[in-house]
């Protein structure tokens, strides 16, 4: 039977399975920033402040990523190295969704196959459309944002599914649902944003079903050498500009999530490094972003997602470095 630990119990055991016992000092910045436990009244109100950034940022850019992009606010899977123009990118979202599902082993047999799902960090609704049209059946979409979850149901009725796919305003870190309600837990590029990786993970394996599965497809700073302790300063400095532009907490890497997964016993924990399979997305962003219809939106849309465009470089220059991992990690809630 799954153990879901406290958030307290399960940061201190993923404290202590790195290579050394960490002192008082560094054990607080890690519960803070991996844990959430502990933390005192002002840690607490930045937590907040972030949610609310998160939710303003994106109820101001999702119009013009959908006017550009479309429903799926998520990176393209592409060949490594290839050339593609701005028509070939909505394919590769879906490209994205579909190498997922074969990436945690999702059954395609009638029989096996998902019969509900969650979509934590939803954004306007691609996946869970695209999720409940596949395996035909119920799909449910959390996001901290209230103009994407008005948009996502629009467009979802829009396109018949009304009755299939519902979307609301949640807290990932604190989700609605009673403990074991879903066959599918998918979270595609929302785990970024979460200030507390281990209760984001506690949360996902809550309410998984019994053998369902749980991918989390996130963005993540390059796994530690044994003999590194944290990321260099320059390091530091890059991601510390990403996330004043994109509301996100301290970064944390592939490594770390593979651990939080492992102190729930969670079972079949793969993980993957698709950075060059996402290569092509952020050049064809910013080029989107330079022409004149996207050029007149960003200007409409506000400081938020202009500060955000202006910042996209520096993605690229991350994932150059080795520095940004584009990460996939999947496990099994045992039986």
């Amino acid at each position: 039977m799954l153990q879901i630990l406290s958030t307290k119990q399960l940061t201190t055991r993923f404290i202590h399975t790195g290579a050394r016992i960490l002192n008082k000092k560094e054990m607080a910045v890690r519960q803070a920033s991996l844990g959430g436990v502990d933390v005192d009244l002002e840690t607490k109100t930045n937590v907040e402040k972030l949610k609310r950034g998160i939710a303003e940022f994106y109820d101001e850019s999702s119009g013009i990523w959908e006017d550009i992009w479309g429903d799926h606010m998520h990176h393209g899977f592409y060949d490594p190295n290839s050339t593609v123009s701005l028509s070939d990118h909505r394919a590769a979202q879906v490209r994205m969704i579909e190498e997922a599902l074969k990436f945690a082993s999702v059954p395609e047999d009638p029989m096996k196959k998902p019969k509900s799902i969650v979509d934590v960090g939803c954004g306007i609704g691609g996946s869970s459309q695209y999720l409940a049209r596949k395996y035909g059946t119920e799909c449910t979409g959390i996001t901290l944002s209230p103009v994407q979850a008005e948009r996502a149901q629009a467009l979802a009725a829009a396109q018949g599914l009304e009755n299939k796919v519902s979307f609301e305003v949640a807290d990932a870190l604190n989700q609605p649902f009673p403990d074991g309600k879903f066959d599918l837990v998918w979270s595609m590029e929302s785990g970024e944003h979460m200030p507390e990786k281990a209760k984001f993970v506690n949360e996902l394996a809550r309410v998984a079903a019994p053998g369902a599965r749980i991918i989390i497809v996130t963005w993540c700073h390059r796994n530690l050498s044994s003999s590194e302790q944290s990321l260099n300063p320059d390091e530091k400095k890059l991601l510390d500009k990403i996330c004043d532009a994109y509301y996100l907490p301290t970064w944390c890497s592939t490594d770390d999530y593979v651990k939080l997964l492992q102190s729930l016993s969670l079972q079949d924990i793969k993980a993957a490094d698709w950075s060059e399979y996402v290569a092509p997305f952020w050049p064809a962003v910013i080029r989107s972003a330079l022409t004149w219809k996207g050029i007149t939106s960003l200007i409409l849309s506000g400081w938020k997602t202009i500060k955000g465009a202006m910042v996209m470089p520096l993605m690229m220059k991350g994932y150059k470095k080795g520095l940004i991992k584009f990460a996939i990690i999947t496990c099994r809630k045992p039986e």
